[in-house]
């Protein structure tokens, strides 16, 4: 059974005062479709029967404990961010019904709760826009109709005046230590905006912590937790999905993405992997550390075009004629062997975290999102990776019976058949054409729909489900790198042999 976490704690947690009229379904087998109305806008959604009530009755040691760990985490917070946070949030759900309400109007149908609750996530921003990111990556804890909804759900906010950032950069640095700032940022997230600069003669870039932004993770995530400790206390039976806990380890996880030198370290970390595997034509940007702080990140700017920019890299002249095949052999290459060799990996490689420079060089950019993996599950994801590769679905079922937890007796060939049926899906995935520009020329690419490949994990995720399986959250982060580098082949290099192919390193 797949963990109902994600709507628990997002309904009951964060909407029930506005939301929630009726009984709500969660997950998948939701039962018949029913009418729903959020502040007089139709919803779709999906009604069950409630379970019948149980006791409430707790011991008074259970009680205090329950007190003892809310005041602490009360503690931890500004009383007046979760007021201010309390009045945003209210402005957030009078904007999302009247979203919904225009939505209602143009299609003349009820959006759906997934989407709905999508709305109000980017209309509260924040640590919200974080949250949607998280459910998207986790399609082994989540269902699936909400993984597919969050997956459209971008961390991109409007800018906020240059004048905020330029005071936290005098605070934490000082504005003296650069000889130019350029005023428009390079992009505009939820919790930090980007600009380019130069120290000396040196291109940097320089990103930058929203101010307040720390102190709203506070106040939204310690909300989250105290409610997933007040459902656990209410139904113990809660506690068999270690909901507190997983809303906890959200927690430290986000709260630990404010730290920028923990990402600069990571940088770090894998220049000096690059160096010690004499890894050639692949980059990171260095970070002028002494010039960082938990607030201000400073790293080396790099001029690339997108991983997809096939038109460009085949350019007579552009990247010293190394071509998209090797480029993206290259690419794959460097991250499977830091798979192999590091401690954690980059768990965001879609084509805009991955560039080509002029030179021919790979950049692997942005590394805010990483994962880390077992022994065992590395192991298994190992031979997972070779029986792909080898188009061996029995070989793939069997690599992820031993990742995955089950007490049921699995049938390895009918395991095998429903992989190899959704397998086959991967080869309908499709591209969209986009265009870049560097300098005064302009590229065309091809990018991968991301939604399309979040498609196909939650068929891999659902197939498993069905066979009796259960996968950690690692493996969706892990695997959809995977299906990212598999669809970056067959547009960048559709005739390589990838298991025959020397040139290409498996996991």
């Amino acid at each position: 059974m797949m963990i109902k976490l994600g709507l628990v704690f997002l309904v009951l947690g964060v909407c029930s005062p506005f939301l929630l009229q009726q009984p709500i379904g969660f997950g998948r087998g939701l039962g018949r479709e029913s009418g729903r109305v959020w502040g007089g806008v139709p919803l779709k959604s999906s009604r069950v029967t409630p379970p019948a009530a149980r006791s409430l009755y707790r011991s008074p040691k259970q009680t205090i404990a329950l007190l003892t760990e809310i005041s602490k985490t009360l503690r931890s917070t500004n009383p007046q961010t979760t007021v201010t946070r309390s009045l945003q949030a209210s402005r957030a759900v009078s904007k999302t019904l009247q979203n919904l309400a225009s939505i209602a109007s143009e299609t003349g149908g009820a959006a759906s709760l997934p989407a709905a609750l999508r709305i109000l996530f980017e209309n509260l921003g924040g640590t919200y826009v974080k949250l949607g990111q998280f459910i998207a990556s986790s399609p082994t804890l989540f269902p699936p109709e909400y993984v597919s909804e969050f997956v459209k759900l971008l961390d991109s906010t409007d800018p906020i005046p240059v004048a905020e950032i330029k005071k936290v950069i005098a605070s934490e640095v000082g504005l003296d230590k650069f000889t130019y700032l350029d005023e428009k940022p390079l992009g505009s997230a939820s919790v930090s905006q980007v600009h380019r600069a130069r120290v000396g003669d040196r291109d940097v870039v320089i990103k930058v912590r929203k101010p307040g932004i720390e102190a709203s993770l506070k106040a939204d995530l310690s909300f989250l937790y105290i409610s997933s400790v007040i459902l656990e206390f209410i139904d113990p039976n809660l506690k068999k999905t270690s909901l507190a806990n997983i809303v906890s380890d959200i927690r430290e996880s986000m709260l630990g993405e404010l730290d920028f030198l923990q990402e600069g370290q990571k940088l770090i970390e894998f220049r000096e992997f690059l160096s010690r595997e004499g890894i050639q034509n692949v980059i990171a940007p260095e970070p002028l550390m002494d010039m960082s702080t938990k607030k201000v990140l400073v790293m080396d700017y790099i001029d690339g075009v997108s991983m997809l920019d096939k038109e460009t890299m085949e350019k007579d002249g552009f990247g010293g004629g190394v071509g998209s095949e090797q480029t993206i052999i290259t690419a794959l290459n460097t991250w499977t062997m830091s798979v192999l060799s590091m401690p954690w990996f980059h768990a965001d490689v879609h084509a805009g975290n991955l560039l080509v420079t002029k030179d021919g060089e790979v950049a692997f950019i942005d590394f805010g999102i990483t994962g880390q993996i077992s022994p065992a599950i590395f192991e298994a994801v190992t031979n997972l990776s070779a029986a792909l590769a080898a188009a061996d679905y029995r070989g793939m079922a069997e690599a992820m019976m031993k990742m995955g937890a089950t007490e049921e007796t699995v049938d390895i060939d009918k395991f095998g058949r429903d992989i190899e049926r959704v397998m086959m899906g991967l080869s309908d995935v499709s591209g969209t054409v986009g265009v870049s520009q560097v300098g005064d020329e302009i590229g065309v690419s091809v990018n991968v729909d991301e939604s399309e490949l979040t498609q196909v994990l939650l068929d891999v995720v659902a197939v498993t489900e069905e066979n009796g399986l259960k996968l950690p959250r690692e493996f969706g982060l892990l695997v959809k790198q995977t299906l990212y580098f598999d669809r970056y082949l067959k547009i960048l290099a559709p005739d390589l042999d990838v298991m025959g192919d020397q040139r290409v390193n498996n996991l």
